[in-house]
């Protein structure tokens, strides 16, 4: 395992998970917070998992699945993304199964992989981009210690002609 807490661990993708992110990619009804608008096919996340071992300096992304520690089951997955060394920042998104949510374990995943972009990455701050409308995600961030510094007004269109307001979250690290 990558990286590791009481509850989840963190690993890199694996060929094998293409069946499951097949599953989760193509799930419509998270398609909204994913900004998708078309399915995913098997052949093209097959070559995601098998081209996913590439240093995120080249790739400018990484994907990390959780796994629960308890039952070795891969419960989600968190998103490091627009990856800038030069500015020393990234964005973060989390995805984490409808069966095991409200049970602290994306707060873990959150914990952890902040704690990689700012020890392992050496980042000054990670984001995220929240729909005002997910308070769940939206508390979830702010509980982890992200700051509500924007909202973005009318950002995400939902229908025709209709948009939602969206929250940019920083996480800055002032230390070091």
């Amino acid at each position: 395992m990558f990286l590791k807490s009481k509850h989840i661990h963190l690993r890199a993708v694996e060929p094998q998970d293409a069946e499951l992110l097949y599953e989760w990619e193509n799930d419509r009804s998270i398609w909204a917070v994913s900004n998708t608008q078309i399915p995913f096919s098997k052949f093209v996340l097959e070559e995601f998992t098998n081209t996913s071992h590439q240093d995120i300096y080249t790739n400018k992304q990484l994907r990390l699945m959780a796994v629960e520690a308890a039952s070795g089951e891969t419960i989600g997955c968190i998103d490091i993304f627009e990856f800038d060394p030069q500015h020393a920042r990234a964005g973060i998104g989390i995805y984490i199964h409808k069966n095991f949510r409200e049970k602290g374990l994306a707060s873990e995943c959150l914990e952890l992989v902040s704690d990689y972009a700012f020890k392992t990455l050496h980042l000054k701050q990670i984001f995220s981009h929240i729909s005002a409308s997910n308070v769940a995600s939206v508390n979830l961030f702010v509980k982890a210690g992200f700051e509500k510094t924007a909202l973005k007004k009318a950002w995400h269109k939902t229908a025709l002609n209709m948009f939602e307001d969206v929250w940019f979250l920083q996480l800055i690290n002032y230390g070091e």
